[in-house]
């Protein structure tokens, strides 16, 4: 890639080139946190299928307080993500 040249560059080009680069910075940034999410979501999911490690005749109280303080957590993020909730329009 060519640098440009401070000096003799026009500054609206300057402009633009740091404005590009920016935008390639942020998209690379916005992958890697889907990325994240995306794993973090199948490992959820992973663990959902296989009933959160617990057998049925083993479930307990606490076993339903564990799932309840999860459920609470993935309300706060899709309340956020779909405007709904506290996060309503």
């Amino acid at each position: 890639m060519t640098r440009l040249n401070p000096i003799t560059t026009p500054r609206h080009q300057l402009r633009a080139e740091k404005a590009r680069r920016d935008r390639e910075a942020a998209l690379n940034a916005f992958i890697g946190k889907k990325a994240e999410i995306d794993e973090m979501l199948s490992r959820l999911q992973a663990l959902s299928d296989d009933h959160f490690d617990c057998h049925p005749a083993e479930v307990n109280w606490g076993n339903v307080g564990t799932l309840e303080y999860y459920a609470g957590l993935l309300k706060r993020i899709t309340d956020s993500a779909f405007c709904e909730g506290e996060h309503a329009e």
